[in-house]
């Protein structure tokens, strides 16, 4: 039986500890998972730096990556988070990228900001994105999530995830990020 994404989500919402999480019919969840879900593996570029590893018991897992978006860039992507997806898909396998995050502090005051890319995409040129859909990030920590399907299948450490964080002067503060397989059918 196919452990389904609702589990999941109970699961990281509970904040429970993930290697004791086991799915009804015995599934477990995190054989599911084919990125590198700790915050420390968040790539940041277009910054200056690397944006440290902080502390916020306030998301799942008590530890945020804070990006200062220093304005808006020439494209959204001129500055960026990406997280490697390390295992390999086959053709017509469903996604799930589910990522944590939140507005820190918008531009003029703004209590909302919209990324306009979030994807599993190729991690090398020509950067094509598998799915992808806009978010709207508000002031509290929230687990969003994008679904999509596999065109094709995709060896490992060729795809990862790809946030555009370059659409205002903003700071964005972001968690785990889970990529999940479920296989040919939904769960």
């Amino acid at each position: 039986m196919k452990a389904s994404f609702a589990i999941f989500c109970a699961f990281v919402a509970a904040a429970a500890l993930p290697y004791a999480l086991q799915a009804q019919g015995g599934d477990d969840i995190l054989d599911k998972v084919i990125n590198r879900p700790p915050v420390s593996a968040w790539r940041i570029d277009g910054l200056g730096g690397k944006p440290a590893v902080r502390n916020d018991a306030a998301v799942q897992g008590g530890k945020a990556v804070r990006v200062e978006v220093p304005g808006k860039g020439e494209h959204p992507w001129s500055v960026f988070a990406s997280n490697p997806i390390d295992k390999p898909v086959k053709a017509g396998d469903n996604l799930v990228l589910a990522f944590w995050a939140r507005l820190e502090k918008g531009e003029n005051g703004a209590t909302s900001t919209t990324l306009p890319s979030n994807a599993v995409q190729m991690s090398s040129e020509p950067y094509t994105a598998l799915f992808s859909q806009p978010v709207t990030l508000g002031p509290e920590w929230k687990m969003y999530e994008v679904k999509g399907k596999a065109d094709r299948a995709y060896a490992g450490g060729t795809l990862n995830v790809s946030l555009h964080l370059a659409t205002a002067k903003q700071v964005i503060d972001l968690g785990p990020v889970f990529v999940l397989d479920m296989g040919q059918t939904a769960g």
